[in-house]
C-alpha cells in the first residue's frame, strides 16, 4: 500500500469491485441462518426460505412483526487479489437501513444511524490480500428510538398513524429512516433491515470523486454550465479531471492536497436545445462524462430555465412555476415508496408506475417527505419523462429533534442528497418537510407550549434552509403546506398564497361541492379515498374475509373510520350497491368524482391556481387508499379519470352557488345550483380555437342542443365560453359536452350532472363489445342502447384501455385502444377471456 503522505510515482488503475450478492443473514436469537441477496431486505430473504408468510395476505402483518424485532447480521466473505489490496480503498455504501455496526475482518470500521447517509469508509491498510470477511450487524431501530425519546429533555411525539389498526407506535422521528416504514394511514408496518443501492469496493490511484454538480445559467441563446466537482484524496499530489460535454472537454491536471478538493470548471452550449416538461416540448439530454483518474462519472442534464415565481399580486401572492420564461400549470399526484418490501423496488416497476403518470397529462410528482429520497434512475427517469419533481426532504408530520448531534447527521443527508440530485432537470423544488410545522397543532405536547415547538422546529428548518442556499440556486420552500418564509401560522385553510393541502371533504367528511368553496394558488395535496380493485383484494382475502367490516378488510384500510367513511359518502351521492364487488367498483367512481370536482373546478380559476398535486398516485402494498394506481400500478378509475381532467385543452361546467345553502355555505343536499358557467382551458404552449357543443341529454337517451359557442383560447389560461341556467332542464337531464379544435377534431367530451346521481333513474343500459385491430393494437368498440355511466372495461392483464369510466351515449360508439404495460403483449385472444364491463347501472 501507500507510504508517507505524498502519492507514489506509479499510477495504479481506478477499479470497482461489486461486493453485492450473497451474504449469510442471522439471528442468534431465532437460531436462524439462511442466504440473503444484498441489495436486499431481511423480509425478502426469510419469505425465499419459506419463514414467514406472505406479510401483505390477511392479517400477517402481526405474525411477522418479530421480525422488525429481532437483531439481524449479515456477513460475506470476499477474495481481493494483491495488486487490489495495495492501493488506496474506499467501501462504499450508498444506503444501510439503519443503525449498524460495519464490521471488517472482525475489526469495526464503521457505526451508521442515518439511512439516507452514503457511506465511504477509508479502508485503506485495512483489506487483505486473499480472503476477507464483511459483516454488518444490525440493531433493532424501534428500540434504539425508544431510547432516544426516553433521553430527550422534553417530549416530542410520533405521528398517530404509527397507532393505526392497535400498533404500539414507533418514534421514528429519533431515527433516521423511512418514516413510513413503521405504517401510515395507508401503509404497513414491516419497519425493514437491509442494505440497498451499492455496495462496492473502490481503489483509485490517488482519489475518488464525491460529487459533481452543475449549474446552469440561460442567457440569450446560450447556456453557461458551471461544473463543481468534489474531490477526496488520500495524500498530497497530481490528479487528471476532465468534463465531456456536448463534443467539448474542459480541466486537465491539477494539485491535490489530503481530504476534500473542490474543483470548478465552465463550459458554454451556445444553441441548447432546451429541455420541457412532459405536454410542452421535447426532453432533449446532454451526455456529461467526467473522468477523474479512470474514474468516469456520467450523468444527462437536461437544459432549462426553472424559476418558482412567488411575488404580490391583486390577490396576495402567486405561487407558479416558470420554465424556460412560460408559466405551466403544475398538474399530478403525489409519491410514495414504490413499495413497503424494500427488494421489490426496482427500474422496472418505477419506469412503470412514472409512465403511467405521463399518459395521464402528468407533468409534476411530489415525492412525500415521508418516503425516502428516491434511487438515482428515478431521476433519471424522471428527466427522459418530461416529469418535473417536488422534492420533500424526509420530515414528516411530528416534531423532530434539535439537538447538535442530530442536526449534524441531518447536515450530512441534506447535503448528500441535495449534491446527488441538483444536475437534474426535472427536480423544480426543495421543499423542507411535509405537515411538521402544522402538526404543532395536533398534539397535546405541543399545543400546550407551543413557543418551545416553534423554536425547535426553527433550528431544524433553517439548517435546511442554509444547505440548500449553499449547495443550489432552486428555491427552498420551507413545508408543505406553507404560507412562506418564517411563516408559523395556519397554512391549512388560507387559499390567498403558498400551497395548500385540503382535506377537508375526506377527514371532514363534507360533501364534494366543499371544493368549490377554497381557491388555492397551488394544491400540493387533497384525496379521496376506495377501495383497492376486486382483482387486488382476492390476492390478499379468502372469500370469506370479502365484506367491508371483516377484521381482513379492515386491517387493509389503515385509517381510522375509512372503510366507513367510503360507504357513508356512496349514500350521499349513490344508490346503495347490491353486492360486494359492486360496491368495490362504486367506490372507485366515486372516488374519481370527488378528485374531478375539485381539479375541474381549481383549473378553471387559473391563472389563481397552478398546480394541483391529488394525494396520491400510488399504493406500497394491496390497500384501501387515496391512490389512483393499485398496487401493482394496474389503473383504478380515477388515473383514467384524471387523464380526462388533465386534458391540456379541456372544457368544464363550474356551478353557479344555490341560493339554497346550509349554515355552513353549502348546496342543500338534492338543491340544483342555479346555472353553470362552461369555462375552455388551455394548458398547451399555443393558443387553440375550440368548437364547443353542450347538449342536455335524458334517461332515455334523446338529446337536445343547449348551447354552441367558439372561442380562441390563449395558452394558459381558463376562458369563459357560456352560461346556462339549469332550470331550463328537464328532471331527468344532464350536460354532454364536446370541443373540437378548428380542423374539427374532437379534443374531448366531458359531463356534469346538477344532482347526485342517485336522483336520476339510471336505465337498465345493455353494452355490445366489439374486438377489432387498430394500428396493431388490440382494440374494443363499444356501444349501447340506453344511457350508461362510468363504463369501465376491465381485465386481468397488465396494461390499460384508451379510455374508461366514460359516459356512452346511443349511437355514439367508443373505440378504445388497449395498451400493454410491464412489457407484456397481449393479445386480442388473451383480453377477450379476462374482459368484464362494469357501469352504473349495474351496481343496483
Amino acid at each position: 500500500m501507500p507510504k508517507g503522505n505524498t502519492a507514489v510515482a506509479e499510477r495504479v488503475d481506478y477499479v470497482q469491485v461489486d461486493l453485492g450478492g450473497e451474504y449469510r443473514l442471522e439471528s442468534a436469537e431465532h437460531k436462524i441462518k439462511l442466504p440473503i441477496n444484498l441489495p436486499g431486505d431481511v423480509h425478502t430473504a426469510l419469505l425465499e426460505a419459506n419463514k414467514i408468510p406472505d406479510p401483505y395476505f390477511g392479517t400477517n402483518e402481526q405474525d411477522v412483526m418479530w421480525v422488525n424485532k429481532t437483531p439481524w447480521s449479515v456477513e460475506r466473505k470476499f477474495s481481493v487479489p494483491p495488486e487490489i489490496a495495495d492501493g488506496y480503498l474506499t467501501l462504499t455504501l450508498t444506503e444501510v437501513d439503519c443503525i449498524a455496526s460495519i464490521l471488517l475482518n472482525g475489526k469495526v470500521i464503521a457505526k451508521v444511524d442515518n439511512q439516507f447517509v452514503r457511506h465511504d469508509i477509508d479502508v485503506t491498510g485495512k483489506v487483505l490480500a486473499g480472503e476477507n470477511t464483511l459483516r454488518i450487524e444490525f440493531a433493532v431501530a424501534r428500540d434504539v428510538a425508544a431510547k432516544r425519546a426516553a433521553a430527550h429533555p422534553f417530549p416530542l411525539p410520533f405521528t398517530k398513524n404509527y397507532q393505526t389498526n392497535g400498533l404500539e407506535g414507533v418514534h421514528m422521528n429519533f431515527i433516521r429512516k423511512v418514516a413510513c416504514h413503521a405504517g401510515w394511514d395507508w401503509g404497513i408496518c414491516l419497519m425493514p433491515t437491509g442494505v440497498y443501492g451499492r455496495i462496492e469496493l473502490r481503489r483509485t490511484p490517488l482519489a475518488r470523486t464525491d460529487s459533481v454538480q452543475v449549474e446552469q445559467k440561460h442567457t440569450k441563446g446560450k447556456c453557461a454550465l458551471t461544473i463543481t466537482t468534489r474531490v477526496h484524496a488520500f495524500a498530497e499530489g497530481t490528479v487528471n479531471l476532465t468534463h465531456t460535454i456536448d463534443g467539448q472537454m474542459v480541466g486537465g491536471s491539477k494539485k491535490v492536497m489530503p481530504g476534500e478538493n473542490v474543483f470548478t470548471h465552465r463550459v458554454t452550449i451556445d444553441s441548447p436545445d432546451l429541455w420541457w416538461p412532459a405536454g410542452h416540448g421535447a426532453q432533449p439530454l446532454y451526455d456529461m462524462a467526467t473522468n477523474l483518474d479512470g474514474e468516469v462519472t456520467t450523468c444527462k442534464l437536461g437544459l432549462r430555465k426553472l424559476e418558482w415565481v412567488i411575488e404580490k399580486d391583486k390577490i396576495d401572492h402567486t405561487f407558479k412555476c416558470r420554465v424556460n420564461g412560460r408559466d405551466i400549470t403544475m398538474m399530478g399526484a403525489n409519491w410514495i415508496p414504490a413499495d413497503a418490501i424494500p427488494s421489490r423496488i426496482t427500474p422496472e416497476v418505477v419506469r412503470d408506475l412514472l409512465e403511467s403518470a405521463v399518459v395521464a397529462n402528468m407533468n409534476m410528482i411530489r415525492i412525500w417527505g415521508g418516503g425516502q429520497y428516491e434511487p438515482d434512475y428515478f431521476y433519471e427517469i424522471c428527466d427522459e419523462l418530461g416529469i418535473l419533481i417536488w422534492q420533500d426532504f424526509m420530515f414528516s408530520c411530528m416534531p423532530y429533534p434539535s439537538h447538535p448531534e442530530f442536526l449534524e447527521s441531518v447536515r450530512t443527508e441534506v447535503t448528500q442528497q441535495v449534491r446527488r440530485l441538483q444536475h437534474h432537470a426535472c427536480l423544480a423544488l426543495w421543499c423542507g418537510d411535509n405537515e411538521v410545522i402544522g402538526s404543532l397543532t395536533w398534539y397535546p405536547e405541543t399545543i400546550a407550549d407551543r413557543d418551545r415547538y416553534v423554536a425547535n422546529y426553527d433550528r431544524l428548518s433553517a439548517l435546511l434552509a442554509s444547505i440548500v442556499a449553499e449547495e443550489d440556486s432552486r428555491r427552498f420552500w420551507p413545508s408543505s403546506p406553507s404560507l412562506g418564509y418564517m411563516d408559523y401560522s395556519d397554512g391549512w385553510h388560507s387559499d390567498t398564497r403558498g400551497d395548500m393541502h385540503y382535506w377537508d371533504v375526506w377527514h371532514s367528511a363534507k360533501p364534494f361541492e366543499a371544493y368549490r368553496t377554497v381557491n388555492p394558488r397551488f394544491a400540493s395535496e387533497f384525496g379521496f379515498q376506495s377501495f383497492t380493485s376486486m382483482n387486488v383484494i382476492e390476492t390478499f382475502t379468502k372469500p370469506e374475509d370479502r365484506n367491508p367490516s371483516s377484521p381482513v378488510m379492515e386491517q387493509h384500510q389503515r385509517n381510522d373510520g375509512g372503510n366507513a367513511r367510503i360507504l357513508e359518502t356512496m349514500c350521499r351521492y349513490f344508490r346503495f350497491p347490491k353486492g360486494f364487488e359492486e360496491m368495490v367498483f362504486l367506490s372507485q367512481v366515486q372516488q374519481g368524482l370527488a378528485i374531478k370536482t375539485a381539479i375541474e373546478y381549481w383549473r378553471s380559476t387559473k391563472p389563481r391556481c397552478m398546480g394541483t398535486l391529488y394525494w396520491q398516485i400510488n399504493d406500497t402494498w394491496p390497500v384501501h387508499s387515496w391512490a389512483s394506481l393499485d398496487y401493482g400500478g394496474q389503473w383504478k378509475p380515477l388515473h383514467h379519470m384524471a387523464k380526462r381532467f388533465f386534458n391540456p385543452v379541456n372544457l368544464v361546467a363550474v356551478p353557479v352557488q344555490s341560493s339554497k345553502t346550509n349554515s355552513r355555505g353549502l348546496p342543500v343536499e338534492g338543491a340544483l345550483p342555479d346555472a353553470v358557467e362552461l369555462k375552455a382551458i388551455n394548458d398547451t404552449p399555443a393558443p387553440v380555437d375550440v368548437s364547443v357543443e353542450v347538449f342536455a341529454v335524458n334517461m332515455a337517451g334523446k338529446k337536445r342542443s343547449v348551447l354552441k359557442a367558439k372561442a380562441k383560447v390563449t395558452p394558459n389560461a381558463a376562458k369563459p365560453v357560456g352560461k346556462l341556467p339549469l332550470a331550463k332542464l328537464a328532471d331527468d337531464e344532464f350536460l354532454f359536452m364536446e370541443w373540437k379544435d378548428a380542423r374539427g377534431k374532437l379534443l374531448g367530451e366531458n359531463d356534469f350532472f346538477p344532482r347526485a346521481h342517485k336522483y336520476y333513474d339510471v336505465p337498465q343500459a345493455k353494452i355490445k363489445a366489439a374486438w377489432s385491430s387498430v394500428d396493431g393494437k388490440p382494440t374494443l368498440t363499444l356501444s349501447t342502447d340506453k344511457p350508461a355511466f362510468f363504463v369501465s372495461a376491465g381485465t386481468d392483464l397488465p396494461g390499460y384501455f384508451s379510455d374508461n369510466g366514460l359516459t356512452l351515449l346511443p349511437g355514439r360508439d367508443v373505440a378504445l385502444s388497449f395498451t400493454s404495460r410491464k412489457g407484456e403483449k397481449a393479445t386480442q385472444k388473451d383480453l377477450q377471456k379476462s374482459l368484464k364491463i362494469q357501469h352504473l347501472s349495474e351496481t343496483f
